[in-house]
């Protein structure tokens, strides 16, 4: 089963899309700001993440920045989410 991060500052849809990805298949794992969201994608090694770019404690850019700077997490695939027109 493929594992997906959803990191997001947005309760309703971090929940609307765990609804979706679980009714699909997937596992999900959630993060409600950038470094609890560093913290999950280091523990969980998860094989896609789906990013907030604006949030608490650590913008979206910053922690895309960290992970694909590592080795051992560079090629998670990363979609970057943001409601900014």
């Amino acid at each position: 089963m493929s594992k997906v991060l959803i990191v997001d500052d947005e309760p309703d849809l971090v929940e609307t899309l765990t609804f979706r990805l679980e009714a699909a298949g997937y596992e999900v794992i959630q993060a409600f700001d950038g470094l609890e969201g560093l913290d999950k994608a280091r523990a969980e090694s998860p094989d896609l993440i789906l990013l907030d770019v604006m949030m608490p404690k650590m913008d979206g850019y910053h922690v895309c920045r960290i992970l694909k700077f590592d080795e051992r997490y560079r090629n998670i695939p990363i979609i970057m989410l943001t409601a900014r027109g």
